[in-house]
């Protein structure tokens, strides 16, 4: 039994890992406020992220799956995704102007950084769509061993993310003194310009599945 759960968990970890390792709006996200708060912002990043994901496991358990397996679902969430994306990009690229390192004035502007984990990690329409299929058949797995199944493939799935976070923040919180106002303007430009890429892609993306809906 405990072979098996610290199967379990090693296989969640190695699985989360490669997830975290590949590029998204959450990771441009940490990078943004990594640069603004330091290392602090990714694990923050990713308990908002922790918060939504226990939230989606608890949903899937109680029978929730066929309803994200839908297309409308994905359509919805790709679409709102990219309104949110593009909304959060407007607002880093109009603020460019009075953006400054200086931590008094940053902090009255910012949105706290466990709601940008949440948001961005909803804002990515695969993000549901690996828990409506992956992840919701390690959980089943899991399930067969009850409650500790669940713990350990949870924990293994979440200190996978705050580990990659962690590491990202930390060496971009470690580069802030090298950081002058303008190349802190140029990396929060680069970060907008990669989330409205996203945000192109995830309304793409939306707009090929309705199209498909509807046909």
């Amino acid at each position: 039994m405990i072979t098996t759960l610290f199967t379990i968990f090693a296989s969640s970890f190695i699985i989360a890992l490669s997830g975290a390792l590949m590029p998204g709006p959450l990771l441009t996200a940490t990078i943004s406020e990594s640069s603004e708060r330091g290392f602090i912002a990714g694990p923050m990043m990713i308990a908002g992220h922790a918060i939504l994901e226990l939230g989606l496991v608890i949903a899937l358990l109680a029978g929730m799956a066929p309803f994200f397996q839908q297309p409308f679902v994905f359509v919805a969430s790709a679409l709102g995704g990219a309104v949110i994306l593009l909304w959060m990009a407007f607002g880093m690229f109009r603020g460019l102007p009075s953006l400054t390192l200086n931590r008094e004035v940053r902090q009255k502007r910012l949105s706290h950084p466990v709601a940008s984990g949440i948001f961005m990690s909803v804002s990515n329409p695969y993000w549901i769509i690996w828990w409506a299929t992956i992840g919701l058949g390690y959980i089943l797995y899991s399930w067969q061993f009850g409650i500790w199944g669940i713990v350990f493939f949870f924990t293994g799935h979440i200190l996978a993310d705050l580990a990659w976070y962690s590491f990202i923040s930390g060496a971009v919180a470690g580069g802030r003194h090298f950081l002058t106002d303008r190349r802190y303007r140029g990396l929060i430009a680069c970060c907008a310009v990669f989330l409205i890429a996203f945000a192109v892609y995830f309304a793409y993306a939306g707009f090929s599945k309705l199209q498909t809906i509807i046909s």
